[in-house]
Parts: structure tokens; sequence; C-alpha cells
């Protein structure tokens, strides 16, 4: 027997004559949880389908002592990269159109002859960005991280870290809680550059559009002000195949309303 065979011998018998129990390090949560990547991919196929369709949005904004304020818009989507956003009322706003190509972000006035580009972070009404109904994906526009798992209600969440790729997305960091079970988004908290809380989205009330359970209630809150939120609503989800046209430019002004 070789003396690094018998030197190794020696210590299991030093070992178990003590008591000592040797153990492997236990693989840490994250091993054993999918890559963030991946979480992240599949609770945006829950929010958007990765498919041409269209969809009715209704947004509210509420703040305290002040009127409700709604909005309704018709939401062209083609694949992750393209919407267009009509809007419907109020009838002062009526003809509006919003075109987001990638993560750039056209608007277009029936008083004014040409688009102008504008920003996804711009307010769309009360605490709803352009981005928050042009560009529902996070994939691609984050780089995440796998912090932890939490329980809440006896419900196990993959809770993440996404720190924008670049400055050209709606929020620079977002804390995002997925179901672990499903991949069902939750809750997502919305950072500035600074470091400063912007706002807190709850992802609710599940129903079946376009063939799977999707979130159709969105309620953003503001953290300073308790009672002013905005909720977003999603209803008549529709597969449809469009034609690129659409989602061009040059056809914003053609659009029918």
């Amino acid at each position: 027997m070789r003396s690094g065979t018998i030197s190794d011998l020696k210590n299991i018998i030093f070992a178990g004559f003590f008591g000592i129990t040797l153990l492997f390090p236990a693989p840490s949560f994250s091993a054993l949880a999918p890559p963030a990547d991946e979480i992240v991919a599949k609770a945006d196929e829950i929010r958007s389908p990765q498919l041409d369709y269209t969809v009715g949005v209704t947004v509210v904004s509420m703040k305290p002592g002040a009127e409700p304020r709604e909005a309704r818009y018709e939401v062209l989507v083609k694949g992750k990269d393209k919407t267009i956003i009509k809007t419907l009322s109020p009838a002062f706003e009526r003809g509006r159109t919003l075109l987001m190509l990638g993560r750039d972000l056209w608007a277009y006035l029936p008083d004014i002859s040409k688009p102008i580009r504008i920003s996804l972070q711009q307010r769309l009404l009360g605490e709803v960005a352009n981005g928050d109904i042009a560009r529902a994906n996070f994939s691609g526009d984050y780089k995440a991280v796998l912090l932890k798992k939490e329980k809440i209600e006896k419900a196990s969440y993959h809770v993440l870290e996404l720190t924008a790729i670049g400055d050209d997305v709606t929020y620079n960091k977002v804390l995002y809680w997925v179901r672990s079970e499903d991949y069902r988004p939750h809750k997502a908290e919305f950072y500035a550059l600074s470091g400063r809380l912007l706002k807190t989205c709850v992802y609710g009330e599940y129903r079946e559009m376009a063939g799977r359970m999707r979130p159709s209630r969105l309620t953003l809150s503001d953290p300073l002000v308790k009672g002013q939120l905005s909720t977003i609503d999603y209803h008549d989800m529709k597969v449809k195949g469009m034609p690129e046209k659409l989602f061009t430019k040059d056809y914003m002004k053609k659009l029918k309303y």
C-alpha cells in the first residue's frame, strides 16, 4: 500500500474514533435553480407571448384627493421588438400613436407631419411610463443575477436583480420576484440610476389569455405617496398575424382608428 493511501486511511480511522462526520458542502440554492436568464425569459413568455397579437389596454391613474384619470389603448405586438400603441381615449388624445422598433420609440400626432422620437422613460399616464406598455420584456435588456429564494404566503419565489445593459431602456435596475413553481411574475421594484426606488409593480388577476394563464392587471404604486397608484388592465388578447409594413414610421399616419 502506498504511503498516501495509508495516511488517508489513518485520517478516516481517527475521524471515526472521535465521532467526527466529514461532509461535503451542500450545493447553494443558485446551483439548484435554473439560470437567471432562463427564469427571466420564461416569465417574459407569460407576460407577453413571442407571437403576433393584439390586446386592449386600459390605464387608470389615481391620486389622493383627485378624480381618477382613464385612458384606453389598442396595442399591436409583433414578436419581441415591434409594438404599436394606438390611443383610443380620452377623445382629445385619440389618434396619437406610439411605435417601438427595438429600443427606439416614436410618437405620431395627427397635427404634426412627421413622427418624433421620444423616451421609453417618459410618462404615459400617472405612474405608467411609455416603456411599461411598449416593451413588456426584460430579456435582452437586462443582465440578470439570482439573489435568493423567498417565501411569500407559502409560495416560493426566485428573487432576481436585473441591471440594464444600456441607458436606452425604461429602468436602470429592477428587483424581480418570479414564482419558482411556474415562473409567474409576482412583483417588481423599479430603480433609477441614482438607486432611488421609482415605483413598485404587482402582477395580478391571472386569467387565460392567448392560450395560457397571464397577469391581466398590473398595479404600479408610488413609494412616496400613499394611495397614489396606476393600474394597467389587459383584455381581449388575440393572436393575429400582422404584416411588417404596419410597424414602420411611414405607416403611422395611415393607421385606422
